[in-house]
């Protein structure tokens, strides 16, 4: 007998049965039919017989950018990666062209025989909360938003204490006194990167101003550096020496730009604005730095998000020389990620809602490496680190909007 999409391709337990959704015709267990699902979940309590495990194939549906787009998605996919390999699992994607494509790749998912599909970004709602009504016999997930049905759960995120922290490093290593945000899209999600940095920034430098600028009002506005390159020249006009954007594929036109314009000159400041500090002053440069900028100018920086992007400073591949990724704010989807499929495949009891993920449980982690080692001198790793204390033991409450 063919099996419904919620049912399909299940594996055995070591007494097989086979429990059809509500609806389905009955199966049979030991000779006897049973119209009724309930009874039959009954028999299986009483007589000590395990039920099927869940499908062993995992479904992403991705937003723009690809799987390799150094944020969400490739968070995503390690995460489902690490799962597999310890679990034996299989893993499908879909994998939308362009925004508008967004969230059409879940229902072939479910009907291509995955049992729990992930919906990686606040774009695949939508669908997976359709799906989830559709399919009540499969679990969804959304990454970074809450959809609706008991089936499904929302992989949410404190982006604001990761923010603070990278906002306090900032704040304290600005040599102008203002910093940047660059967001995406105007939304709450991003709200909370915007009200983290900024209270982070305040709190390591109460003097300190920070410029915010969004690059569209539409999902595009994650996937258009071009744009972004261009907010981050104009805020470099304003004075603004660190730019920390949170905005998908974008953040690639900020990096872009740092790249061709290292520095900021003290002769192009704007009026009112001075060099405070010098804090990379024994910092080697490289070859193309000492060219484009003089002794005085500062050097300018940017601040990764969702995955580690300090590796994306080094302009040169030279690691003694300046590195322009002062930091990252590591959003681990990877880790929700692997904990949400590590639970559907072990079969553990389901809850539906929202499941946050912040500094007091690996949801969110700032980024200290080989790359930017020199940029962090230890007493100021010291400071950071009491002060992600602070916020874990609720003494700082951040923000998110």
């Amino acid at each position: 007998m063919k099996r419904t999409a919620a049912t399909a391709a299940r594996t055995a337990a070591p007494r097989p049965l086979t429990v059809a959704p509500t609806g389905a015709p009955a199966r049979r267990f030991s000779g006897l039919a049973f119209s009724s699902r309930a009874l039959t979940l009954a028999l299986i309590a009483a007589l000590g017989v395990a039920q099927a495990a869940p499908i062993r194939t995992i479904g992403l549906a991705f937003d723009v950018g690809g799987v390799k787009d150094g944020g969400f998605n490739q968070a995503a996919y390690e995460g489902a990666v690490r799962a597999a390999k310890e679990l034996g699992l299989t893993i499908k994607t879909a994998q939308p062209k362009k925004s508008a494509e967004i969230g059409k790749g879940v229902t072939p998912l479910v009907q291509g025989g995955a049992g729990l599909v992930i919906g990686v970004g606040y774009a695949n709602n939508e669908a997976i909360t359709a799906s989830a009504a559709a399919y009540s016999g499969n679990r969804f997930a959304v990454v970074d938003d809450l959809p609706k049905g008991k089936n499904a759960v929302g992989l949410r995120f404190r982006e604001q204490e990761g923010s603070f922290l990278v906002g306090y490093l900032a704040g304290k290593q600005s040599s102008t006194g203002i910093v940047g945000f660059v967001g995406g899209v105007d939304v709450p999600v991003i709200q909370k990167f915007r009200a983290g940095f900024a209270a982070g920034v305040k709190f390591a430098c109460p003097n300190c101003r920070v410029v915010s600028a969004f690059v569209a009002k539409t999902s595009a506005g994650f996937n258009d550096p071009k744009a972004a390159a261009l907010i981050a020249a104009g805020m470099t006009k304003q004075g603004v020496d660190i730019i920390f954007p949170a905005a998908g594929a974008s953040g690639q036109g900020v990096v872009n730009f740092i790249k061709g314009q290292p520095c900021l000159k003290a002769s192009s400041l704007p009026a009112g604005v001075k060099f405070k500090s010098d804090v990379f002053a024994s910092i080697g440069k490289s070859a193309a730095y000492k060219k484009l900028c003089t002794t005085a100018s500062r050097p300018l920086f940017f601040i990764g998000v969702d995955t580690n992007q300090n590796a994306l400073g080094d302009f040169d591949k030279q690691a003694a020389t300046l590195n322009h990724g002062l930091t990252s704010m590591v959003k681990r989807v990877d880790n929700a990620v692997y904990t949400i499929v590590k639970e559907y495949a072990e079969d553990r009891p389901w809850r539906g809602g929202d499941r946050s993920f912040g500094l007091s449980n690996g949801g969110v982690s700032v980024a200290i490496d080989s790359y930017n080692r020199a940029l962090i001198p230890a007493a100021l790793e010291t400071s950071l680190k009491k002060v992600e204390q602070l916020i874990t033991d609720g003494v700082i409450k951040v923000p998110t909007q």
